[in-house]
């Protein structure tokens, strides 16, 4: 997991195109195609679905059966993308990761 957050933050320092966050906020943002090259040569990530958020912008959500490892990745109108979240231990289904019972 140390391992994709370095991933995120050399991301972000080493592309040029970036959006403005609010203070405190990190992301790492840039060009989607470097930004999948990257997923699919490190990580063995390639995209798993996505879905639109309104008319703003594109999330996908990429993932490594082999590595375990996923993305979110959101793509705005601009063209940018950015990387929204990083994990590992993926699984296509969720058994035995979600509670059971009455959430409240």
């Amino acid at each position: 997991m140390h391992k994709r957050l370095l991933f995120a933050t050399f991301l972000a320092a080493g592309l040029a195109a970036t959006l403005a966050t609010p203070a405190g906020a990190q992301m790492a943002c840039g060009e989607r195609d470097a930004i999948i090259a990257k997923l699919g040569k490190d990580y063995g990530e390639i995209r798993r679905g996505g879905g639109l958020a309104g008319a703003a912008a594109v999330f996908e959500l990429w993932a490594s059966d082999t590595t375990g490892t996923w993305t979110i990745l959101r793509t705005g109108t601009d063209g940018v993308s950015c990387v929204m979240a990083v994990g590992d231990g993926w699984q296509d289904e969720l058994i035995g990761l979600i509670p059971s019972g009455d959430p409240a």
